[in-house]
């Protein structure tokens, strides 16, 4: 009789977590998950860590929300973390100074959501949103702008697609709880 395994890939766990593969990897490298590396430089996560954030999963009744802000004003910064930690389903939140930064961040998380500024130093939103676009890896992640500009001075600066969700500063915290709730939970 076969022994069942005790470990599994990271692509076994991300499809067991309903995870992208890079979340898997932050979670491991965080160290979340319990795991070891080949000698050949791949991941096993233990069974026994997948079961316990399956867990922990079922016991909130939904999954741990990826969210990546980036925000180059740090009292804005410290206002979403601030109602982050008030809302009641778990986040995982990453922060980011600009959109350069967005970019490096958001390439490890892989995040569910990504809430941007427009107008920040070194690389904007329009520009980052742009670069989001063409990577299909984050083909699934919602994206939503908070921005003082109006919407004639976004399409001046280019304009956004449509599958963006645009929302004025200051944003309506609340709002913002509704679409993460309609959209995850």
């Amino acid at each position: 009789m076969a022994k069942a395994k005790e470990y599994l890939t990271s692509r076994e766990a991300a499809k067991l977590l309903d995870v992208a593969v890079s979340t898997i990897q932050q979670w491991t490298n965080n160290g979340l998950l319990h795991s070891w590396k080949t000698v050949g430089g791949h991941r096993r996560i233990t069974k026994s860590s997948i079961e316990k954030m399956l867990g922990n999963k079922n016991k909130t009744g939904a999954k741990t929300i990826s969210i990546v802000v980036v925000e180059d004003n740090p009292q804005d910064q410290k206002l979403y973390k601030e109602h982050f930690e008030l809302w009641d389903f778990d986040i995982e939140l990453s922060m980011a100074n600009d959109g350069y930064a967005g970019l490096i961040r958001i390439g490890k998380v892989t995040p569910d959501i990504i809430i941007t500024d427009l107008m920040m130093p070194n690389m904007n939103g329009f520009e980052m949103i742009k670069a989001i676009k063409e990577n299909q890896e984050l083909s699934n992640s919602f994206l939503i702008v908070v921005s003082a500009l109006t919407k004639d001075e976004i399409k001046k600066q280019g304009g956004i697609t449509e599958d963006v969700m645009v929302l004025e500063k200051p944003v309506s915290f609340s709002k913002l709880e509704s679409l993460v709730n309609k959209k995850y939970l």
